[in-house]
C-alpha cells in the first residue's frame, strides 16, 4: 500500500508536503465551484497520504498523545528574501586587522579611584565620570584664564561628534554595497547621508501645509489662542475635542441631558432594540431574581448574629 501509494504521490514527510505530479483534470471546469471541488478532492486525498504515512513511524507516548519524530526534509524550499550580504568592515576594524588587535571581553564593572567604589563601565553613574570630579590638576600646556571644566565638556562634544560622523560614514559605505542594517533601512532617505541609493523625499506644498495644520491644532486649544505668522492660512483639518455638557441649562434651551437620555431610550425602544439590548439575557436575569426572592436566598453574605449578646433594656423590661 505504501509502495503504491509513493508511486502515486510524492510525500516529503519533513516538510510535511505531499503532492500528485501526474494528476490532470479529466475535463476542463466549467465553472469555479467546479474547480474548488476538485482541488479540495484531491487536497483530501494528499492530506490523507501525508497521515497514513506519518502513522508507519514509530512513536513514543506523551501526556498530549504520540509524538514521531520527523525524518530531515527532501524538498529545498525557496527563501522569501535573498541572503544577505557582507556587511563592509568599518575603519575600526581594518585598522585592528591590520595591527592586529583582537577584541576582548571587558569587565561591566570597574574599580573607580576617585571615589573609592566599584562602578559601572557604561551607563548612569559610570566611572570616571565628569561630575565626580571636583578638581582638575592644571598642567603646563593649559591657557591662562581657560575653563578646564568648559574645556572638558567642548572636549566631549567634539568626540561625540566625530563618533556620529564616523557612524554615518560607514552607513554610506553599507548601502553602497547594499548591506544596510534592516533597523536602518526604512529610515535610510532621511538619514543625512550622500551617496545612498534612495533619495530623501522631498515635500510638496500640499504636505507641508498637512503638517504646519496639524502642529498648529496640537496643542490643548487647538490653535485657537497661539499666535499666527504674517499670510498664514487657517489648518484644514480641525482638532476635535470633547464638548461637555453645561452644568445649568441655558435660557429658552431644552435641556440636552435629558434630549440625550431621550435618544437612547428611543433606541431602545424601538423595533430594532433586539440588536442593541439583548433580550434573553435579561430576562433570565429577571428570572433569576425572581426565584431568589421566593426562596429567600440573596448573594449577599449576611453577618451571623451573636447569641451571647445580651439585647438592651432586657433587664429594664422585666
Amino acid at each position: 500500500m505504501d509502495t503504491e501509494m509513493d508511486q502515486i504521490y510524492q510525500i516529503d514527510v519533513g516538510n510535511l508536503l505531499a503532492f500528485n505530479p501526474n494528476h490532470r483534470f479529466p475535463s476542463a471546469p466549467s465553472s469555479r465551484e467546479e474547480l474548488v471541488k476538485e482541488c479540495v478532492t484531491e487536497g483530501t486525498k494528499l492530506v490523507q497520504a501525508i497521515a497514513d504515512t506519518l502513522f508507519n513511524f514509530p512513536s513514543t507516548e506523551s501526556v498530549d498523545g504520540p509524538l514521531v519524530q520527523l525524518p530531515p526534509p527532501t524538498t529545498k524550499l525557496p527563501r522569501e528574501k535573498h541572503l544577505p550580504r557582507p556587511k563592509p568592515p568599518t575603519k575600526w576594524e581594518e585598522f585592528a586587522l591590520k595591527k592586529g588587535i583582537q577584541k576582548r571581553k571587558k569587565d561591566k564593572i570597574v574599580y573607580d579611584e576617585t571615589t573609592d567604589q566599584f562602578k559601572r563601565r557604561h551607563g548612569y553613574d559610570r566611572v570616571n565620570d565628569d561630575n565626580d570630579i571636583p578638581i582638575i590638576e592644571a598642567k603646563a600646556s593649559d591657557e591662562p584664564g581657560e575653563d578646564p571644566f568648559a574645556k572638558r565638556l567642548d572636549d566631549k562634544k567634539k568626540r561625540v561628534d566625530k563618533q556620529q560622523k564616523n557612524r554615518l560614514q560607514n552607513l554610506k559605505s553599507a548601502a553602497k554595497a547594499g548591506a544596510l542594517p534592516s533597523h536602518v533601512q526604512l529610515a535610510a532617505s532621511a538619514l543625512p547621508i550622500s551617496g545612498t541609493k534612495t533619495q530623501p523625499k522631498k515635500l510638496g506644498k500640499e504636505a507641508l501645509g498637512d503638517v504646519a495644520g496639524l502642529a498648529a491644532t496640537s496643542t490643548a486649544s487647538g490653535g485657537k489662542f497661539d499666535k499666527k505668522l504674517p499670510g498664514e492660512k487657517p489648518p484644514k483639518k480641525q482638532g476635535k475635542h470633547h464638548k461637555y455638557l453645561p452644568v445649568v441649562p441655558r435660557y429658552g434651551m431644552v435641556d440636552e441631558e435629558k434630549e440625550q437620555t431621550n435618544k437612547v431610550l428611543g433606541k431602545l425602544l424601538s423595533k430594532h432594540s433586539h440588536e442593541i439590548l439583548n433580550v434573553g439575557k435579561a430576562i433570565n436575569m429577571y428570572n433569576d431574581k425572581k426565584e431568589k426572592k421566593k426562596s429567600g436566598r440573596s448573594d449577599k453574605l449576611k453577618a451571623k448574629k451573636d447569641i451571647t449578646k445580651k439585647k438592651p433594656y432586657a433587664n429594664k423590661a422585666n
